[in-house]
């Protein structure tokens, strides 16, 4: 599985499952959104284990992405849900800090073991990282994991299209790999330990009360707890409790059919993909919103006339139908058009570099 097959299929509601085995890390990165340490916490491995397993050949998300923190933290565990994921017929792709490539040795068997289960590798890189991890040693790294025959990409992060860092970087990558390394790249958020630090984002937090669709109350995540949550934003990860119109459940008590029902099900959650927060805060109440879409959207919940509209025109077939309207549209253009409007433009083509993208 390539990165472009990933990114093309985030729009589409429960076509995917963010996993987050753990809050613990080993690097201490300036702009860690979710301010990991040795001592965060994580959900007991069977509760996860659980969930995973109740995938069905029938009814499964197409890919999983085991996240964290640091999820090589727990190898073993990787191995085992990628293999219960595959077995119902679910792809996997794990993201990674790259802690275990320092000082350029061999990657650990048990390390290798998690990779090699996975159908997709992505490796952080930025500044921050090669602070912890120097960039040469990750470089090695992904070789060999190219090597072991596991696709690869870079995530990387800088402060936006003028970050000489990103341009670097990005060249870097292109010397190193060519085409056979795909990117994505965001800016830096100013959410977890870079909330001290980190300026406003180069991307508007805003859409005032236009129709802008939200894709990321697509996918469905289990959170450091196992709360599933609606979203993959850091306050709504974190905070409690959810707001209830992002709230899906918790993988001690609910199983995949019972999430994802929520999740396509919701006429909240409908209508956020299909327009987003800032236009159902305009079209139900007196005013646009005047803060950011993930601020406006964690509010919704305390609006009772917003709650009142959504629920009746996003229920029953005209609330599906919308939906799938919107997923299609998005479909179509593609998931180089998806990261022009969810990460940082200028690079958006090389997500997906073999399909017409490339250098910015």
């Amino acid at each position: 599985m390539e990165l472009g097959e990933l990114i093309a299929l985030r729009p589409v509601p429960a076509a995917g499952l963010l996993l987050t085995l753990t809050r613990r890390c080993p690097l201490s990165c300036a702009h860690c959104s979710t301010s990991s340490t040795m001592a965060g916490e994580q959900t007991a491995a069977d509760r996860l284990r659980r969930f995973v397993a109740s995938f069905t050949a029938r009814n499964a998300p197409r890919v999983v992405l085991l996240t964290g923190g640091e999820p090589l933290l727990r190898p073993g565990l990787t191995a085992e849900l990628a293999a219960l994921a595959r077995a119902a017929g679910t792809r996997t792709a794990l993201l990674s800090g790259m802690f275990f490539a320092r000082g350029g040795r061999p990657v650990p068997a048990r390390i290798m073991r998690a990779v090699t289960a996975a159908d997709h590798f992505s490796a952080s890189l930025d500044v921050h990282h090669e602070r912890e991890v120097p960039r040469a040693d990750v470089f090695a790294a992904v070789r060999r994991i190219l090597d072991a025959g596991v696709p690869a990409s870079f995530h990387l992060t800088g402060t936006g299209p003028d970050d000489p860092y990103l341009a670097d970087v990005v060249s870097a990558v292109r010397r190193e790999f060519a085409d056979r390394v795909p990117m994505l790249v965001n800016d830096v958020r100013p959410v977890g330990r870079a909330a001290s630090w980190a300026g406003a984002a180069t991307r508007p937090d805003t859409d005032g009360g236009a129709a802008v669709p939200c894709p990321m109350a697509a996918w469905p995540t289990v959170a450091f707890d196992g709360t599933v949550v609606a979203c993959c934003n850091q306050q709504t990860v974190d905070d409690r409790p959810v707001p209830a119109h992002l709230l899906l459940g918790h993988v001690a008590e609910d199983d995949w059919e019972t999430v994802r029902h929520r999740c396509l099900g919701s006429p909240m959650l409908r209508l956020l993909r299909v327009v987003g927060p800032g236009h159902l805060m305009a079209r139900y109440t007196s005013g646009a919103p005047d803060c950011g879409r993930c601020a406006t959207c964690r509010t919704l919940a305390d609006r009772s006339e917003v709650l009142a509209g959504a629920g009746r025109d996003g229920a029953g077939p005209v609330g599906e139908l919308l939906d799938r309207h919107s997923t299609h549209t998005q479909l179509a253009a593609g998931p180089v058009a998806f990261v022009h409007r969810n990460g940082v433009s200028a690079y958006a083509g090389l997500v997906s570099p073999t399909d017409g993208g490339g250098r910015p």
